[in-house]
């Protein structure tokens, strides 16, 4: 069984399937894009109990009983409010042709959660205070996120996008 955006999912499949591929195949959910195929450029990024991953290199059958959420888990499910990360990728242009965007969204989520939770990152200044909150400049945002690749180099309007939530 797989939870996914808050809703149970009971399914058959092969042992060997990936969780990108029954989250797209089984689900209909086409948020999360298939793009190397090998977890190097991202795009294939959901939250596994609030944790990014690479759905392209998990099984699925090791996901029973974690909480799956996709990038089209995010909203409240009325559609009519975008939470505000969406929103600040809209009002920032940091989508371009769009591909890499769930992935990015996923990802950046993720890397909030994990700076707030006060997991450094390879640039987080030596000085900040273990266990403490870490913050996001540019910089410490660029290396977050750089496992996400955006192939029409939308990286400065991401970033200002992800500045803009928290603030």
């Amino acid at each position: 069984m797989l939870r996914v955006n808050g809703k149970p999912h009971t399914l058959t499949v092969d042992h060997r399937s990936v969780l990108l591929d029954v989250l797209r195949e089984h689900l209909g959910l086409t948020g999360a894009k298939k793009g190397c195929d090998h977890g190097q450029c991202g795009a294939c990024t959901v939250l596994v109990d609030g944790r990014r991953v690479n759905g392209c290199l998990l099984p699925a059958v090791a996901m029973d009983g974690y909480d799956i959420t996709t990038v089209e888990g995010l909203t409240d499910g009325d559609g009519e409010a975008l939470p505000p990360l969406q929103q600040a990728f809209l009002d920032r242009d940091a989508f371009q042709c769009g591909y890499c965007t769930p992935g990015q969204i996923c990802s950046a989520l993720g890397a909030i959660a994990e700076a707030e939770a006060g997991h450094p990152s390879h640039v987080t200044d030596p000085a900040t205070p273990s266990g403490q909150p870490v913050p996001l400049g540019p910089h410490e945002i660029r290396e977050r996120l750089s496992g996400n690749l955006c192939r029409c180099g939308a990286y400065p309007n991401i970033v200002s996008a992800v500045e803009d939530v928290i603030r």
